[in-house]
C-alpha cells in the first residue's frame, strides 16, 4: 500500500518551528517511501481562520521546499462531516449532553476533591426524552459526545512502540459544540478516511487523542491508520517552547532573522534523534538518512543560537550560482570571486551587503601610523593586483620595516577596510583594486 501522510495546520496564525517539524517528518517519511504528502487546511473555525494565514502557510512550506502532492480545505467538506455525525447518532455512539461549562467544571472539582479522576460521568445517557425536551424548551443547546467503548485501545506506535490507551479512563470526547460547530476530532477522522491516509505522524501530546480517534475510525467503517507520536520541542534550557513561538514563526525567521530554509530543515530533522546535528544543503540527504528508529522519546531541545550557527555553515557551503540572484536583488553582487572571499564570514546572507560596501566603498580607513601607511603605499606592487599581491606586498614591507605578525598586517587591514576582522586580505586586495587601495592609504 502506498504511504499517504498529511500535515493539517489551522490558518489561525503563522507557522512556527513546532508546526514545521511535524510537516518535515511527514515529508521525509513520504519521500523516502515513495508516498504521498497531503496538505490539509483545518479551517473549520470560520471565525478565526483567515485567507492571509492560509496563504502564509502555503508560502512558508513552499519556501522551505516542503511541497505537497494533494491539498484540500475542511471548510469545503461540512456535508461529509454532517453525514458522519448522523451515522454515529444512528448507531447510538453520538449522544447529546446538556451540561453547561460551569456545571462540568463543578463536577470535575467535586471528583478531584473525592480523589477521583475528572472523567465525565455520562449523566447525559440517563436523560429521558421529556428531560431533553425540557432543556430544548428552555433554549439550552446540547453538545454531542462520542461514546467510548471503555476498552483498551492498542497500536504499535512508529516512535513510541507498543502503546495502549485505556478508554475507560477518558471522558467521552465532545465532537460537536453547542452552536453546532465541529471540534477537531470528527472532521479529522472523516478526512483521513476519505483521503486514504495510511500514516499519521504528529506530536506526542496527541497520543491520548489517538486512542479515542481509533474508535471513531472503526465506528465510521474506516481502518485505523498507523500512528507515530514524536516528542515535543522544548527550549534550550528544557523549558516550554510555546511561550517563545511568536519569535520562532517561519516568516519571522526568514524575513527578520535571515535564516536559510535548509538551516531550519537541518536542525529540525536531527534534534531529538540519534543523528548528529549538522548543516545540510540538500533535503535529499535528510530523506536518505530518515528513520523512525532514530527518534528519541526525550523532548527535543530547540536552540535559536544553534540555528544561527547552522545557518552560517549552510551559507558557507552554497555556490555563487545558488546565491547570485539574491545577491543581485540586495545590490551586493560582486561576482564569484567576491562570494568566495566573503562567504566564510557570513552568518546570514544579508551580511554580504556590508562586505560589498567594504570593497566598493565608501569606508572610513583607520590609520594609526601614518609613516608606516605611507611606506606601504610606496611599496604597493606595480600593475594589477592579484591573489599573490598581498603576500608580495607584506613581504617587502617586512624587509623594509622589520615589522612582523599582527604589527605588519593589522595596520594595513584597518587602513583598507576600517575593520579588525573580515575576509582574507589576499582575496580582498584584488577586489578593492589598486585605485581604491591607494585612495584609502592616502586618507
Amino acid at each position: 500500500m502506498t504511504t499517504k501522510v498529511r500535515f493539517a495546520p489551522s490558518p489561525t496564525g503563522k507557522l512556527h518551528v513546532g508546526n514545521v517539524r511535524t510537516a518535515l517528518t511527514n515529508v521525509l517519511h513520504a519521500r523516502q517511501t515513495g508516498g504521498v504528502f497531503v496538505l490539509r487546511i483545518d479551517d473549520t473555525d470560520l471565525e478565526r481562520s483567515t485567507k492571509a494565514f492560509e496563504d502564509g502557510i502555503r508560502a512558508d512550506l513552499t519556501w522551505l521546499g516542503l511541497t505537497w502532492d494533494e491539498t484540500f480545505k475542511q471548510s469545503d467538506r461540512f456535508d461529509q462531516y454532517d453525514a458522519a455525525a448522523q451515522k454515529l447518532k444512528d448507531k447510538g455512539l453520538l449522544y447529546p449532553a446538556y451540561e453547561t461549562g460551569e456545571e462540568l467544571d463543578r463536577k470535575r472539582k467535586i471528583q478531584r476533591a473525592q480523589g477521583k479522576p475528572p472523567v465525565y460521568d455520562r449523566a447525559a445517557l440517563n436523560l429521558t426524552e421529556d428531560q431533553k425536551a425540557a432543556y430544548d424548551a428552555e433554549g439550552r443547546k446540547p453538545h454531542w459526545r462520542f461514546k467510548l467503548s471503555g476498552k483498551p485501545v492498542s497500536w504499535n506506535d512508529l516512535i513510541r512502540g507498543e502503546t495502549t490507551i485505556e478508554t475507560s479512563s477518558l471522558s467521552d470526547p465532545i465532537l460537536i459544540r453547542e452552536d453546532g460547530s465541529y471540534l477537531y476530532t470528527l472532521p479529522s477522522v472523516v478526512d483521513d478516511i476519505d483521503a486514504g491516509i495510511t500514516t499519521i505522524i504528529r506530536g506526542e501530546d496527541h497520543t491520548t487523542n489517538s486512542g479515542a480517534q481509533i474508535e471513531i475510525f472503526l465506528a465510521l467503517g474506516g481502518k485505523a491508520p498507523e500512528f507515530g507520536h514524536q516528542a515535543l520541542l522544548v527550549g534550550a534550557d528544557g523549558g516550554k517552547l510555546s511561550k517563545r513561538l511568536g519569535t520562532l514563526a517561519i516568516e519571522d525567521l526568514r524575513e527578520s532573522e535571515g535564516i536559510e530554509p535548509m538551516a531550519i530543515l537541518s536542525l529540525l530533522a536531527k534534534i531529538g534523534t540519534s543523528d548528529p546535528i549538522d548543516a545540510y544543503t540538500n533535503i535529499q540527504t535528510l530523506i536518505d538518512q530518515f528513520s523512525f528508529e532514530k527518534f528519541s522519546r526525550a523532548p527535543a531541545r530547540f536552540d535559536p543560537e544553534e540555528l544561527k550557527r547552522i545557518n552560517a555553515r549552510v551559507l558557507h557551503q552554497l555556490s555563487y550560482a545558488e546565491v547570485k540572484d539574491r545577491l543581485q536583488a540586495m545590490g551586493a553582487d560582486g561576482g564569484e570571486a567576491f562570494w568566495h572571499a566573503v562567504a566564510p564570514n557570513l552568518e546570514r546572507l544579508s551580511d554580504a551587503r556590508s562586505w560589498h560596501t567594504l570593497i566598493e566603498g565608501p569606508v572610513t580607513p583607520v590609520i594609526e601610523d601614518a609613516d608606516y601607511i605611507a611606506a606601504a603605499a610606496a611599496n604597493l606592487p606595480a600593475g594589477e593586483l592579484t591573489g599573490e599581491s598581498w603576500g608580495t606586498w607584506t613581504g617587502v614591507l617586512k624587509e623594509a620595516t622589520g615589522r612582523k605578525g599582527k604589527d605588519l598586517f593589522m595596520p594595513l587591514r584597518l587602513a583598507l577596510t576600517g575593520e579588525k576582522h573580515g575576509p582574507d586580505m589576499s582575496e580582498l586586495l584584488p577586489l578593492i583594486g589598486r585605485d581604491r587601495v591607494l585612495e584609502r592609504l592616502s586618507a
